[in-house]
């Protein structure tokens, strides 16, 4: 298996905990993003795909929760594309918020991941794309084991995300989305 394979293989890895952790995903049984049916995920990318995205809640997977190094939050969606067995999944690596605050203007990475073709796209940075404006809005009691957050986002990139094991490029011009985001790991202290 070349090195690029590897890393491809363990990206795509690394993104299951996230989706499988959440309490209430689509992959434990719960139908759609939310359960009030608000879920939704927009996007326009061009260059290696061209692609005019406009999923909604029944047919949309949803995840999120702290990003690994604390530095922020991750966001994933997923969605169905034409053909049998594919899907593309975009994960948001969200700079300088954390659980249940607002922003504007965040540093943002983006993943994206084109299931059952072996394709993969990153900024590899934060510099590259912007959450424009980031919502979080409580969907259960504060101080429950598993905190749920229905999170509304928009912004763009300026620049693009490359292929990992093939020499393409693509630019995600715009995105918006409300999805589900869950934080299981401390309590935070009352204010």
């Amino acid at each position: 298996m070349s090195s690029k394979s590897l890393a491809l293989t363990s990206l795509m890895l690394a993104f299951v905990p996230l989706a499988a952790s959440v309490q209430g995903s689509p992959l434990r049984g719960s139908p759609g993003c939310l359960a009030d049916g608000s879920g939704y995920f927009r996007a326009r990318i061009r260059g290696a795909m061209s692609l005019d995205l406009d999923w909604h809640n029944a047919e949309l997977e949803c995840a999120g929760g702290a990003r690994p190094d604390e530095g922020g939050i991750r966001v994933s969606f997923a969605g169905p594309l034409p053909g049998p067995g594919r899907r593309l999944r975009i994960v948001f690596g969200i700079a300088k918020t954390r659980e249940g605050e607002n922003g504007h203007a965040l540093p943002t990475n983006l993943t994206v991941i084109v299931e059952g073709a072996q394709r993969l796209f990153s900024t590899r940075g934060d510099d590259k794309c912007t959450v424009d404006s980031l919502r979080q809005e409580p969907l259960g009691a504060a101080y429950a084991p598993v905190r749920t957050y229905r999170v509304v986002g928009r912004g763009f990139c300026t620049e693009p995300a490359s292929g990992i094991t093939r020499n393409e490029r693509i630019v995600v011009t715009r995105f918006d989305f409300a999805g589900r985001i869950a934080f299981e790991q401390t309590l935070r202290s009352p204010k």
